[in-house]
Order: structure tokens, then sequence, then C-alpha cells
């Protein structure tokens, strides 16, 4: 952890590495990847089963992949009345927001055209929910309530299940969000299957959610015999604040990015260096007695940057520069201040909006984007799971009337085919 000013030598440079901060190698996996795709390809559910079996250390049969009513029902069992209705009232808070996303098909007319675009949901999309490091129940309920409210006829969900173990949260967040089928199988082989098809996991129109460095090239791998959400890279928070900010505040939000995982990056951009002295000195107070300090230390000592700029508006142009998937407003007008965002996946509003509060209940979708990609890219939402057709009809009439333009344009491509399937109907 360092602190960063603006009037330091190596203050531009430091921040274009913050801005160009997508350095992941996907080439150092992309044999590996390739062979497992390739054989999940070639050999379906047998080599599915051998890399479960060889990943997840476990000794499965090909009936075991996938999660029967009975292990549902004991996972109801395994969490606590408290923890279902968390989980139940997050589903419902996700389910308001997305349901505010759907959109109409519609039509007009202009004479004898009638023009339109139908709206149609995809028919089966697969989702992906890690289970190495943690459980995360969350992940379930954002990435498959909004395909329900989108009106998917079937969601399937993919996780692995390390020495066998099937997190009972996911479970129950997975029968809550509607989820139709659940394999224990993780990694680029469930990505794979998923693309692919296996007799036993069916093939899906869609990937979403997030995984490790396997997953994410599998993901990248397939795109384009189905279509995946994005290549989320790691999780990322930046806190614009001034001097009405909290110093304890900010450190516990950069601390709930920290313990993702060792790459997380967590990110303070204020023009004030006191209160940015004071959260490194809480950082340290507050790491501490956290479950997970080990991953906390390694992303903070790795990623951690403290940065003083020259004024709040410095600090909001860099923000909109890094583009962050999540970006906290510290701010005295957190409004005004937004209104001033071009980038960022998420934005949370006052001292009293915490990303964790984003993460979990509130209903917009944590499915962000990431390494900067918000430039161009969105949340997770009910339109990653439609399509649109376009629809087009004339009259002869308003043929007659459009073909001469229709068969000029044809001609001057040199395709005259195009140009008497016009004229054939005016004759």
């Amino acid at each position: 952890m360092n602190i960063i000013k603006y009037s330091d030598d190596a203050y531009a440079q430091e921040i274009d590495a913050l801005v160009q901060r997508c350095d992941v190698d996907f080439q150092s996996q992309d044999e590996t990847v390739r062979a497992i795709l390739e054989a999940v390809k070639k050999d379906r559910d047998e080599a599915l089963l051998k890399f479960t079996n060889q990943f997840d250390q476990t000794d499965f049969q090909l009936s075991d992949l996938e999660v029967q009513p009975e292990e549902i029902q004991k996972a109801y069992n395994q969490v606590e009345l408290a923890e279902l209705d968390a989980m139940k009232l997050a589903a419902d808070n996700i389910e308001r927001f997305h349901a505010r996303q759907v959109q109409d098909s519609w039509e007009y007319k202009e004479g004898d055209v009638t023009l339109g675009q139908a709206v149609r949901p995809l028919s089966i999309v697969g989702i992906y929910v890690p289970g190495g490091k943690a459980s995360y129940p969350s992940s379930v309920l954002m990435n498959a309530i909004p395909a329900r409210v989108a009106g998917v006829e079937e969601v399937i969900m993919c996780s692995p299940t390390p020495k066998g173990e099937v997190s009972a949260h996911s479970l129950v967040a997975a029968d809550i969000a509607g989820v139709n089928r659940i394999f224990k199988v993780g990694g680029a082989q469930a990505v794979a299957a998923m693309a692919l098809g296996t007799d036993i996991v069916p093939r899906v129109d869609k990937i979403v959610g997030p995984g490790n460095i396997y997953v994410a090239l599998a993901k990248r791998m397939v795109f384009g015999l189905v279509d995946i959400d994005m290549i989320a890279g790691p999780s990322e928070i930046l806190v614009v604040a001034d001097e009405s900010a909290r110093p304890d505040f900010i450190a516990a939000d950069l601390l709930s990015q920290a313990e993702h995982d060792e790459e997380a990056v967590p990110i303070l951009v204020t023009p004030s260096e006191s209160l940015a002295q004071s959260t490194l000195e809480e950082l340290k107070k507050q790491m501490g007695g956290l479950k997970r300090t080990a991953i906390v230390e390694e992303s903070l000592n790795q990623k951690c940057q403290l940065i003083v700029t020259a004024s709040l508006e410095d600090a909001i142009d860099l923000a909109n520069r890094i583009a962050p998937e999540h970006l906290e407003l510290a701010v005295e007008d957190p409004g005004k201040c937004a209104q001033q965002i071009k980038n960022a996946g998420a934005i949370f509003l006052g001292h009293y909006t915490p990303e964790a509060i984003g993460d979990y209940l509130a209903g917009p979708n944590h499915v962000l984007p990431t390494s900067g990609t918000a430039r161009f890219s969105s949340p997770l939402g009910v339109y990653d799971f439609v399509k649109r057709t376009s629809l087009i009809s004339y009259s002869r009439e308003a043929l007659a009337k459009a073909g001469k333009a229709c068969r000029t344009l044809a001609e001057m491509e040199d395709l005259d085919a195009h140009a008497k399937a016009v004229q054939i109907r005016l004759s």
C-alpha cells in the first residue's frame, strides 16, 4: 500500500499503469484449456467425468454429476432461517429491479410498409457459479433471476464441488431463483459441456457467470458457438472521496473488495492527502481481524492504490479514465458528481451506500464490467437474455415505389440476382 500524489514524478506513469491494468495472460493456459475443450467435444460425458474427478478430487460416477431433488431438500435443512429469509429478500429486490428492464416488441406503419422488432427470450441459458475459495449464492441469484424475468425457458447451472462438497447455500439460492437443473461440474470442462452439449449437460444458447482463468479462457474460446456475458477480470472498487468522507468507512469498503481474491483492485482517489493518510492507517487497523487476512494482505500489497489529486474535478476525471467496476462517491454532493461520471459499472452515492449493499441486496445486478470495460459495456440484465428480430412487410405498391432505388443499390454492388429478386415481383 502506498500513497501516490499528483506532484510525484512517477504520478503519470503510475496512473497510466492503472488505466491499462488489464494484463491477464490468457496464453499461459491456452493449450491446457484447448485440450479440455477438444476432449469434451470428442468424448463428451466420459471426458466431463474424468476432468471433474481429476480437478475436484472426487470419485463420481456419471449419475452423480447432476444434483437430485433430495440433495436440494437436504440443503434447505442445512441453511439457517435468517439466511433463507435474507436470500428471499434479495431475490425479491433483484426481481423487482430487473422487471423494469423488460422490453416489448414493437412495430409501426409507413403507408403500405410495416416495420418492427420482435423481442424474444433465449431458449436455454447456462450459468457458471464459482465454488473454489468461497460459496457464492448471491451470484446464483444475480445470474439466474434476470434470465427468468426475461422469459428464458430453461436455466441450468454448473458449479465445481471440491472433494464432492456441494454448497448448500448455492443450491438453495438456485432453487429460489428457479434454476431447472444443476450440475456438479466446474472449470473449462463445464464451459465446454454447456457450449457443445453432452448426453447429460444440454447445449445452451448463452453462458454467464464469473470464474477463474480457465473458465474465462474457455468462455472466450467458445464465443461464437454460444454467446457469453463477458470475460470477467479481478473485482475492483474505486472510491472518490472529499473531506466529508470518513476514513474508517472508506477502509472498510476497500477491504470488502480486497477479500475477494489476491488480484482484487481497491483504489481511493481524493484531493485530500490527510484523508488518504487516515485511510491508510485505518486499513492497517481493520485488516487484522478478517477471516481472509492472507488474501486481503496480498491484494492490498500488490494492487491497492491511494491517489491524491489536485482537485475533486481531477478525481472525477481520473475515475472516468479508470472506468471501475464499482465506483463509490463518498462526497458531500454525490448526485452532482454522479452526473459527471461517464464510465462505471455501478455507482454508489453517498456515505451510507457501501458497495456491499449492491453486491447482495439492493437489486441492481452485481455482474459488472471489469478491467476498464465499463467504457463500452454494461451490467448484466434482462437485455442479455433476449434477442431482437427485425420485422419487415411491404405491399406490392410499396415495393413498386421503392424498387428502382433498391435495384440501383444492388447493381452498384454487382449483385444482379438481388436486383432481379425485386424486378420479378414487379414485372
